[in-house]
């Protein structure tokens, strides 16, 4: 690479862009610039799921002008796709045909999203300079083929840049095997069941408790048993002092 003036903006902001997207990598894309000249990247995008495209492996250029960020990326597709003109600059809102569009604060991964979005229009909202508008179903043939696409300047197919995602271990680390301890809400019905079944051992402290209860029962009924059969004491009283009036009316008869 030869050597570049680290002080300018523009290699500042291209070395700071190329840092962030090695550090934070995307499944949907992998761009980097060139080895000798960082003021032109090479991107390898995924077609957007749910379209004609989906399953595709798209290559293409982002050359930066010597101004960027200040003024916009162009973008050329290399890969076959049925959607952009091969190596002819495409004219979508962020690029060189749009510039007063633009803006510093975006690069060259909002240039590598927008591309991706733009894949799917249709009608007039995809028209524009290196658009071409090829069948459904030579866009899928296309898409199909594009995965094994070589850059003649990177000497690597589309899926060398782009692997399909594969699904990591971690999704499964919560699956118990086979051999493994069974859940806890198993366990806890086995136990359940276990203890319902099992006898229950009389405690001397049960004994007690249940005799206790007997007796008391017992007295209970017997007491109630004698109530039902004698007056209450108020009765026996009033009886009592009945006979007495009685008698005395009678002596004084008498007398």
């Amino acid at each position: 690479m030869p050597a570049l003036n680290k002080n300018n903006s523009a290699v500042k902001r291209i070395m700071q862009e190329a840092r962030e997207l090695a550090n934070d990598p995307c499944t949907d894309y992998h761009a980097v610039p060139l080895e000798d000249d960082i003021f032109e990247w090479h991107c390898t995008l995924r077609g957007p799921a749910g379209t004609e495209f989906e399953g595709g492996l798209y290559h293409f250029r982002i050359v930066l002008p010597a101004e960027y960020p200040f003024r916009p990326p162009s973008l050329m597709m290399l890969t076959p796709n049925g959607r952009f003109e091969l190596n002819t600059k495409i004219c979508i809102s962020f690029t060189n045909y749009h510039e007063e569009e633009w803006q510093p604060a975006w690069g060259v991964r909002t240039a590598i999203i927008g591309l991706q979005g733009f894949f799917p229009l249709k009608g007039q909202a995809a028209t524009g300079v290196g658009s071409v508008e090829y069948p459904v179903s030579e866009r899928k043939r296309l898409a199909q083929l594009s995965r094994e696409w070589v850059c003649p300047q990177c000497n690597q197919c589309n899926l060398k840049h782009l692997p399909d995602p594969q699904e990591g271990p971690s999704k499964h680390a919560n699956v118990s095997s086979p051999s493994s301890a069974p859940p806890a809400d198993t366990a806890e019905v086995e136990v359940v069941e276990d203890n319902s079944a099992a006898p229950v051992v009389p405690t001397p402290d049960s004994d007690r408790i249940e005799e206790e209860r007997q007796i008391h029962m017992r007295g209970t009924a017997q007491f109630t048993r004698r109530s039902s059969h004698r007056p209450p004491l108020i009765l026996d009283t009033a009886i009592c002092v009945l006979l007495v009036l009685v008698l005395a009316l009678l002596c004084r008869r008498v007398l």
